[in-house]
């Protein structure tokens, strides 16, 4: 992500919002020159109306525009904000899953919405602070200079010391927050790990060992957060301690010089006014930079997340073979890690464009990673994958997925209507196609059962439907696509019998049309499949029918065999 591009395309409210504040930075600096020739005026019997309402008029004015500042400013940075979390939500969703897999899920949650919003204070309002402060800061410092520069080395020795013991803090504020934003991401991690799987810590009776384990995340972070406002409270005191001890050597000294006629009463109040004025200003300039160095710790964090890998996609658009396989594999081999044994290797083999082909092997045998492969989640490192005679590596994404429809074992539902979730894939689907893909699914009667049907609405993870409407539902929503391939991870796994069999027949049917490969670890799916493909150590080491694998394949006839025997038991 790059940070200074993102912040460019704001220079324009930037650079008024920092010029509204540096004109009421001016008029609030003519302020005290005027109360100089006000109390001159009282002195010489003059009249004091013009002053005072010079005054009152530069009083409005610093206030409308300290008014128009904040807002500009406040503005731009939430268009920072929204550019970042823009960028950095679409290089996540284009990201490769390999890449995504290694991080934390709740970090990343605490980087785009948290971070983020630290990074906006750092890129707007505390740069716009720095800079009306550091000018407020000079000019107060000019005028006390051209008053009396000597008084003013007496101030600027005090406030030296202060300084540089308030650019150290600031150091500190910024190592203690990167300690704090990592020890708030790995709560986060923590937090969702715990909840994404609910269920299985209140079977597990874990409640409590999980709230102790987040409470001891929660207290890192905490222990860290309070080094970081220890940190940034001593800001301010060490800036007052510095400017009280010059305001008092100046009301001393001053009111010495004024008893001997050596400076006038109207510049020594000129003079501790413009004290007064610096005050707040180096209390805002050391507040400001601690915010920055806070915000760098951010925006370090999102920038590095902002690096994650992307996806390639192709080059050029290449028109579907119809007279072509439906899926090739050539020498595929792929590793999830360098320096571990390949999930798939050298593996081929070529399947029609039409009809349903089981995929069956030993848990960890890598047939869920074909189908990633296929869909290109993951790029092979040897061979070539085709998909209707082309090669997967030369097309682009959203084409190659368009051909191809999945659907996972777990069957991921998100929070929305069922016609939402249904629609996915395909938002512009006509009433008649969804009722087509429902009826293919044997969902007609689930639909019917629901309090609104179609407009029913499903909660996080598709709750409100069992295992198996679930499975369906994901089932209908590829058919939706009418795709080239549908890939069908263990489909029927949370299915009774009755819908087994009716889903079976509706493969057999979409199998027609196109090519269905299919995850089987039941033998159910693969007896009535066209072909067999048996996966063992990633590798293909058989294929054909249920009777000739039964017949010629040691490993199968195995898989198989267990699964008749248990079945005749059963019975």
């Amino acid at each position: 992500m790059n940070i200074r591009h993102i912040v460019r395309r704001q220079r324009l409210l930037l650079g008024l919002g920092a010029l509204l504040g540096l004109s009421g930075t001016a008029a609030a600096l003519t302020q005290p020159l005027l109360i100089g020739d006000l109390i001159e005026a009282v002195a010489a019997d003059k009249s004091v109306a013009p002053p005072i309402a010079l005054i009152a008029g530069l009083f409005a004015a610093n206030a409308l525009l300290g008014a128009a500042h904040a807002y500009l400013i406040g503005r731009a940075g939430e268009n920072i904000v929204l550019d970042m979390r823009r960028t950095l939500t679409r290089r996540l969703l284009h990201a490769q899953l390999r890449a995504f897999n290694r991080l934390e899920h709740g970090d990343i949650f605490t980087r785009t919405v948290s971070d983020t919003s630290l990074a906006r204070v750092a890129l707007s309002s505390s740069v716009a602070q720095m800079i009306t402060a550091g000018f407020t800061s000079v000019g107060c410092i000019a005028a006390m200079a051209w008053i009396d520069w000597r008084m003013l080395l007496v101030t600027a020795v005090c406030l030296g010391i202060t300084s540089a013991a308030g650019l150290a803090l600031a150091r500190a504020v910024r190592t203690a927050a990167v300690m704090n934003r990592e020890d708030t991401g790995h709560f986060g991690s923590g937090l969702l790990r715990a909840l994404s799987a609910l269920t299985t810590v209140k079977a597990s009776r874990a409640e409590q060992r999980e709230a102790d384990r987040l409470q001891d995340l929660a207290d890192t972070a905490r222990t860290s957060g309070v080094r970081v406002t220890r940190l940034s409270a001593l800001l301010v005191p060490v800036t007052n301690v510095g400017t009280q001890v010059s305001l008092a050597v100046v009301i001393a000294w001053g009111m010495a010089r004024t008893a001997t006629g050596a400076l006038a009463i109207a510049d020594l109040t000129a003079f501790i006014m413009y004290l007064f004025y610096l005050v707040s200003p180096l209390v805002m300039l050391f507040m400001a930079i601690g915010e920055f160095q806070q915000g760098r710790a951010a925006i370090d964090r999102v920038s590095a997340l902002a690096d994650i890998d992307q996806e390639v996609s192709g080059q050029r658009s290449v028109p579907g073979d119809d007279m072509a396989p439906a899926v090739e594999f050539d020498q595929v081999t792929f590793a999830y890690a360098e320096n571990t044994a390949p999930a798939v290797s050298g593996v081929s083999f070529s399947l029609p464009a039409a009809g349903v082909t089981a995929v069956v092997g030993p848990s960890g045998a890598g047939k869920t990673t074909l189908f990633q492969l296929i869909e290109r989640f993951h790029i092979p490192d040897q061979g070539t994958i085709r998909v209707r005679g082309t090669d997967t590596a030369a097309m682009p994404l959203s084409e190659l997925r368009s051909r191809i429809a999945l659907v996972e074992q777990d069957a991921p539902l998100m929070r929305g209507t069922v016609r939402e979730n249904l629609t996915y894939a395909c938002p512009d689907a006509s009433q008649s196609e969804i009722l087509d893909a429902v009826e293919a699914a044997h969902l007609t009667g689930v639909i019917a059962g629901l309090p609104h049907g179609l407009d029913t609405e499903l909660g996080e993870g598709g709750t409100g439907l069992s295992g198996g409407q679930r499975q369906r539902l994901a089932i209908a929503r590829a058919l939706l696509t009418r795709p080239d391939l549908l890939l069908l991870d263990e489909a029927t796994a949370h299915l009774d019998s009755d819908s087994e069999a009716a889903l079976r027949v509706a493969i057999g049917d979409i199998g027609t049309r196109c090519q269905v490969l299919a995850i089987a670890h039941r033998i159910s799916t693969a007896v009535a499949a066209d072909r067999i493909l048996v996966i063992e150590d990633g590798c293909l080491r058989a294929t054909g029918t249920h009777t000739e694998l039964m017949e010629h394949d040691a490993t199968y006839r195995r898989l198989a065999s267990r699964q008749l025997t248990a079945a005749g038991a059963g019975s």
